[in-house]
Protein backbone atom coordinates (compact mmCIF):
# COMPACT_ATOMS: atom_id res chain seq x y z
CA UNK A 1 0.00 0.00 0.00
CA UNK A 2 2.87 2.41 0.71
CA UNK A 3 4.19 1.92 -3.09
CA UNK A 4 0.86 2.87 -3.91
CA UNK A 5 0.36 6.35 -1.79
CA UNK A 6 4.12 7.68 -2.81
CA UNK A 7 2.61 8.78 -6.28
CA UNK A 8 -0.19 10.94 -4.61
CA UNK A 9 0.29 14.82 -4.19
CA UNK A 10 -0.90 16.29 -1.32
CA UNK A 11 -1.39 19.04 -3.75
CA UNK A 12 -4.78 17.69 -5.47
CA UNK A 13 -6.10 16.61 -1.89
CA UNK A 14 -8.92 19.36 -1.79
CA UNK A 15 -11.84 18.60 -3.83
CA UNK A 16 -11.22 22.44 -5.42
CA UNK A 17 -7.53 21.87 -6.19
CA UNK A 18 -9.04 18.69 -8.38
CA UNK A 19 -11.47 20.54 -9.88
CA UNK A 20 -9.34 23.43 -10.84
CA UNK A 21 -6.57 20.85 -11.98
CA UNK A 22 -9.49 18.73 -14.29
CA UNK A 23 -10.87 21.36 -15.76
CA UNK A 24 -7.49 22.82 -17.14
CA UNK A 25 -6.45 19.71 -18.14
CA UNK A 26 -8.50 19.48 -20.47
CA UNK A 27 -8.81 22.82 -21.81
CA UNK A 28 -6.01 24.80 -22.94
CA UNK A 29 -7.00 27.54 -20.48
CA UNK A 30 -9.41 29.01 -18.29
CA UNK A 31 -10.24 32.54 -17.39
CA UNK A 32 -11.08 33.13 -13.59
CA UNK A 33 -14.69 33.85 -14.03
CA UNK A 34 -14.89 30.29 -15.68
CA UNK A 35 -13.12 28.55 -13.51
CA UNK A 36 -15.58 30.32 -10.36
CA UNK A 37 -19.00 29.00 -11.99
CA UNK A 38 -17.39 25.77 -13.13
CA UNK A 39 -16.29 24.64 -9.72
CA UNK A 40 -19.20 26.74 -7.63
CA UNK A 41 -16.69 28.43 -5.47
CA UNK A 42 -16.57 32.03 -4.13
CA UNK A 43 -13.42 34.04 -5.59
CA UNK A 44 -12.04 34.08 -2.05
CA UNK A 45 -11.52 30.04 -2.28
CA UNK A 46 -10.52 30.35 -5.54
CA UNK A 47 -8.28 32.75 -5.41
CA UNK A 48 -6.29 30.87 -2.41
CA UNK A 49 -6.15 27.69 -4.25
CA UNK A 50 -5.06 29.14 -7.59
CA UNK A 51 -2.32 30.63 -5.33
CA UNK A 52 -1.04 27.31 -4.37
CA UNK A 53 -1.18 25.85 -7.11
CA UNK A 54 0.63 28.44 -8.99
CA UNK A 55 3.37 28.15 -5.83
CA UNK A 56 3.50 24.91 -6.99
CA UNK A 57 4.43 26.10 -10.24
CA UNK A 58 1.59 23.59 -11.28
CA UNK A 59 -0.74 26.19 -12.87
CA UNK A 60 0.49 29.16 -14.69
CA UNK A 61 -1.25 32.65 -14.76
CA UNK A 62 -2.05 35.12 -17.93
CA UNK A 63 -3.19 38.46 -17.13
CA UNK A 64 -4.19 40.80 -20.09
CA UNK A 65 -6.75 43.46 -21.09
CA UNK A 66 -10.34 42.30 -22.71
CA UNK A 67 -12.77 45.65 -23.74
CA UNK A 68 -10.38 47.35 -21.21
CA UNK A 69 -11.43 44.90 -18.65
CA UNK A 70 -8.66 42.64 -16.92
CA UNK A 71 -8.82 39.45 -17.61
CA UNK A 72 -6.76 36.52 -15.81
CA UNK A 73 -6.68 32.87 -17.40
CA UNK A 74 -5.23 30.62 -16.46
CA UNK A 75 -2.91 27.10 -17.90
CA UNK A 76 -1.63 23.78 -16.59
CA UNK A 77 2.32 24.04 -17.05
CA UNK A 78 3.93 20.80 -17.99
CA UNK A 79 5.19 20.14 -14.48
CA UNK A 80 1.36 19.92 -13.11
CA UNK A 81 0.67 18.32 -15.80
CA UNK A 82 2.62 15.38 -15.22
CA UNK A 83 2.00 15.77 -11.89
CA UNK A 84 -1.79 15.56 -12.19
CA UNK A 85 -1.49 12.19 -14.09
CA UNK A 86 1.02 10.82 -12.03
CA UNK A 87 -1.78 11.40 -9.34
CA UNK A 88 -4.83 10.20 -10.99
CA UNK A 89 -2.55 7.33 -11.98
CA UNK A 90 -1.82 6.49 -8.22
CA UNK A 91 -5.49 6.86 -7.55
CA UNK A 92 -6.40 4.25 -10.60
CA UNK A 93 -3.65 1.93 -9.12
CA UNK A 94 -5.39 1.75 -5.86
CA UNK A 95 -9.21 0.96 -7.06
CA UNK A 96 -7.59 -1.28 -9.88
Amino acid sequence: MKKLLRDLDKAFETKVRLGIMSALIVNESLNFSSLKELLEVTDGNLATHLKFLEKCKYVESHKEFLNKKPNTSYSVTAIGHDAFVKHIKAIERMLG
